[in-house]
């Protein structure tokens, strides 16, 4: 083997970190504001932080979910740049402007439900756009259209595709507010005798 053979073969091989992916959705979203005239890279941040007890590939996609939404970043060059195609994956299924009807908000919610993964990011998304000081100021700047209803209706169907305890652990990240109107409905919806109880799985007489 020559010399350059060997020092090619010999080299580390660049793998896309999240690291990487929280430095690439700052500088894609930087000049980005929100409704409320906010930097917009909080956001994709913070939807990323939510996800820090998933895989690095769930929390790529979480920290990158609207990159495709909002930028001209196409699936080949975030390819092309590293991004593992599971992540790529779930950010094309969490962009509005890819789903088969993007004038339908609840059939996209629909569609990103059907796949776990990108269930998980888009809980995420939701819980940090329901956060009460945010829910607060669009219902003051917008008085007569409530902006956040569709986030609501959308939770339910989120929720149902994944696991309880993954919903709990995003929402303790990314809005404990969520979390306890959360387990209140479970306890709502739990029908259990506690009263009665055995510990042999049976209840009392």
């Amino acid at each position: 083997m020559s010399a350059p053979e060997s020092e090619e073969s010999n080299a580390p091989q660049y793998r896309f970190t999240v690291e990487t992916a929280k430095v690439l959705a700052e500088v894609a979203h930087n000049r980005q504001k929100d409704k409320l005239k906010r930097p917009y890279r909080e956001h994709v941040l913070a939807v990323g932080d939510a996800l820090a007890d998933f895989d690095d590939e769930i929390r790529i996609a979480g920290y990158l979910h609207d990159i495709a939404e909002d930028t001209p970043m196409t699936r080949q060059a975030l390819l092309e740049m590293g991004v593992p195609e599971r992540s790529v994956d779930i950010i094309e299924r969490v962009t509005n402007r890819l789903h088969s009807n993007p004038d339908d908000y609840q059939a996209g919610i629909s569609e990103i439900a059907r796949d776990h993964d990108a269930a998980l990011v888009k809980i995420a998304d939701n819980a940090h756009n329901s956060l009460p000081e945010r829910v607060q100021a669009l219902a003051a700047k917008w008085p007569d259209k409530p902006p956040v209803t569709k986030y609501r209706d959308a939770r339910p169907v989120l929720y149902a595709a994944v696991d309880v305890e993954e919903v709990r652990k995003i929402l303790a990240r990314a809005n404990p507010w969520l979390l306890e109107q959360f387990d209140a409905q479970l306890d709502e919806a739990d029908d259990t005798d506690y009263g009665n109880l055995r510990y042999d799985g049976g209840s009392g007489a």
